[in-house]
């Protein structure tokens, strides 16, 4: 692992710290936001997910496998070989 990657990681820890302290002062005040703004991105991040999969599966192209030919027929029922 580089540097760069361990800085990276470590602002991402800070911001993180520095957003749920935000919000911890946001519930404490009794603001509504603190609480609306957050769910907001949630339901909007879970509804675009959605969204995506649906357009994934909705769009997907899939070409059939063709059915294999038997080359040799299959035994009788009463051919059946007893090991």
């Amino acid at each position: 692992m580089n540097d760069a990657s361990r800085t990276q990681g470590w602002a991402i820890c800070i911001g993180a710290g520095v957003l749920a302290l935000l919000f911890v002062i946001g519930v404490l005040n009794g603001s509504y936001l603190a609480l609306a703004i957050p769910v907001a991105i949630l339901t909007l991040f879970v509804l675009g997910l959605m969204g995506w999969v649906g357009y994934t599966i909705a769009t997907i192209q899939v070409e059939a496998d063709p059915v294999p030919e038997l080359d040799e027929e299959l035994p009788e029922a009463g051919e059946a070989s007893s090991s």
